[in-house]
């Protein structure tokens, strides 16, 4: 009886960690910015992506802490912090980018502020700005993005510092190779709850180039 008790729990047990696995990806079936594939070459690909909206909140601290902070900021905003008390649906990615000089020279070299970070919710495409409701917290800011070009690479893991570096050079060569102009620092995109296992997990570098370089 007590082999039978327990074969009963560790059953429960083992539908209680596939529902965790699986509820990451599933939470994050929501709507993506859209965009056109021009070229892709393995886990890196050149895309085209449409204009759009995305809520922005700067902020201060290391990496992992500042993207923390930045998405409870916009977080709240969408939850109905704003002038209208409006839930604005979620999308994925969140993304985050550092405040980095670039000299347009070659070779092209960067200085990263790691204490100065852009995180961004990209706004539901059925929004306009006149139609989306303002932020009560001046922290956020609503900003339109025109049509750009981007270099991506993506893949999946837990996109710690070292993850990040790896695949962040891995994309600078991939531009060099191909004589493409980057025109800005690399943007990290997230599109998975903290809680998706690392192997079931989406992340991306980008970084934006010239459309006819």
């Amino acid at each position: 009886m007590r082999r039978k008790y327990m074969w009963w729990i560790l059953g429960i047990l083992a539908v209680i960690l596939l529902g965790a696995a699986l509820w990451g990806p599933i939470v994050s079936n929501v709507e993506q910015p859209k965009y056109t594939v021009v070229e892709r070459d393995g886990n890196i690909e050149i895309r085209d992506y449409a204009p759009m909206i995305v809520a922005e909140a700067e902020v201060l601290g290391k990496r992992r802490e500042a993207i923390g902070k930045g998405f409870r900021i916009i977080a709240d905003y969408i939850f109905g912090n704003n002038t209208a008390a409006q839930k604005v649906p979620m999308t994925a990615p969140v993304t985050q980018q550092g405040n980095e000089k670039i000299a347009m020279t070659a070779p092209v070299t960067q200085q990263a502020d790691d204490n100065t970070w852009r995180v961004r919710f990209v706004m539901p495409s059925s929004y306009t700005m006149e139609t989306l409701p303002k932020p009560n917290n001046p922290a956020v800011e609503l900003k339109e993005i025109p049509t750009k070009r981007f270099a991506a690479i993506h893949f999946s893991g837990m996109a710690g510092k070292e993850s990040l570096k790896r695949h962040t050079e891995e994309l600078d060569e991939f531009i060099r190779a191909k004589k493409l102009k980057p025109i800005s620092p690399p943007i990290y995109a997230f599109y998975n709850p903290p809680w998706t296992l690392p192997f079931l997990r989406r992340n991306e570098v980008m970084i934006e180039i010239l459309a006819d370089g």
